[in-house]
């Protein structure tokens, strides 16, 4: 597939995400590389482009060099930001009170703490990523060290196969311990995602090391 398809479906697909206006992102494309240039308005619009230029096929690589630029200069200041993060870490049911601490220095929000499962790490950061003023996550979390299941490795490939989307997949999981390492070969950043959400899903696991090659 040539840059120039890669590059027009890119196109098409940020025209056609409807939460998304991406009239000032600019892309590149070089040897199915993708470099995302220009500006959005919110941290979690600069996170749907690059998931959009995931599914792509033919994308091999993203170089992410997309500023926020957030619509009101005089928005919420650090302290707000703080405030809302912390609101809406001790609303959410997905993660444990008093768990995360936040801290926020010119609109760039650091998650620090431990907590149990993967799926409350994400849920915590999604959180963050929405709030008005955010420009950027950092992601400190920890989890928590558990007694891994003897079975990870047998529970990580079961998993895998009930993906349709995998079929064409070519990956080997390595677990030592708590820590997983996948490598091989997958069809697309999607399928790259997919493979890693399945690893943490796992109960005990507390590093997923990803050496998956997209193409």
């Amino acid at each position: 597939m040539s840059d120039n398809t890669v590059r027009q479906d890119i196109l098409d697909e940020l025209e056609f995400e409807p939460s998304l206006d991406a009239t000032t992102v600019g892309v590149a494309v070089r040897d199915g590389v993708v470099t995302l240039t220009g500006w959005v308005e919110s941290y979690s619009e600069k996170l749907t482009v690059e998931r959009a230029v995931e599914r792509i096929k033919g994308v091999r690589g993203i170089a992410q060099e997309i500023e926020v630029r957030p619509r009101d200069p005089n928005g919420p200041h650090d302290d707000e930001i703080t405030q809302r993060a912390i609101a809406a870490l001790r609303w959410s049911t997905m993660v444990p009170d008093g768990r995360i601490m936040v801290k926020v220095e010119h609109g760039r929000v650091t998650l620090m703490g431990t907590l149990d499962w993967a799926y409350q790490k994400r849920g915590a950061l999604d959180l963050v990523r929405g709030l008005r003023g955010v420009i950027a996550v950092t992601d400190l979390i920890e989890l928590a060290e558990r007694v891994a299941s003897k079975d990870v490795k047998t529970a990580i490939e079961n998993a895998l196969g009930r993906h349709a989307e995998l079929e064409d997949r070519d990956v080997k999981v390595s677990v030592a311990g708590n820590r997983v390492t996948l490598d091989g070969r997958v069809a697309s950043w999607r399928a790259r995602r997919v493979v890693e959400e399945a690893a943490w899903s796992v109960a005990g696991v507390t590093e997923v090391t990803d050496q998956l090659i997209v193409g």
